[in-house]
């Protein structure tokens, strides 16, 4: 009879193995499924293939980026609240300083010789063909002397308060140029009320007494 075939031992048993398809797979003896009591070995995790894919540095000349930390405490809080836009303020000129009286240049007025204002006036008004008086109080005027001598109310015509107006004021302008007469007459300048008194007693008006 021969014998059995020698039992391999348990090391060399659990190294070895046969898979169904026919391959051979053997485990080193130092592995840790070898090991008794070890739990069982994972399979190694398959590699995708976008880890082999190198990533591209960044140039050399750019800073690299820092990584961004999230706000802590107060800083989060006005992070978190709403804020209102901002108004633009105007734009405001810019104050002046006032200057000094030594520094600011003082308006000298001219004096004027006396009577020359006075005689450019003159000139003025002779050229002018304008009324002198105002057309609404010489109305007035004329509808007071009228209510009064009549008593009645009387409605006036633009055109004849006009005509009025322009016969008393050529009146009075030639009353007023003989009264100046008589005072260059009697050696003065300032026209006085016996002035005016001559000028009509030479016309033959008889001046009521003031």
């Amino acid at each position: 009879m021969s014998s059995p075939p020698p039992a391999l031992p348990a090391s060399d048993a659990s190294s070895s193995s046969v898979t169904d398809s026919g391959t051979d797979v053997s485990t080193p003896p130092n592995s840790p499924a070898t090991r008794p009591g070890s739990a069982p070995a994972r399979p190694p995790a398959a590699t995708s293939s976008a880890s082999s894919v190198s990533t591209p540095s960044p140039p050399p000349n750019l800073p690299a980026r820092r990584p961004s930390v999230a706000p802590v405490g107060r800083q989060a809080a006005i992070h978190a609240t709403p804020t209102a836009p901002r108004r633009k303020r105007k734009a405001t000129p810019p104050r002046r300083r006032p200057s000094s009286p030594t520094t600011a240049t003082q308006t000298v007025k001219r004096r004027r010789k006396p009577g020359e204002v006075a005689l450019r006036e003159i000139r003025l008004l002779q050229r002018s063909t304008k009324l002198l008086l105002r057309k609404l109080p010489f109305a007035r005027v004329v509808r007071e002397i009228q209510t009064e001598f009549t008593g009645v109310g009387y409605r006036w015509q633009a055109e004849a308060l006009l005509a009025l107006q322009e016969a008393a004021e050529t009146y009075l302008v030639r009353t007023f140029e003989d009264a100046n007469l008589c005072a260059i007459h009697g050696k003065r300048v300032t026209l006085q009320v016996k002035d005016i008194q001559l000028s009509l007693r030479i016309r033959g008006i008889r001046p009521t007494a003031s």
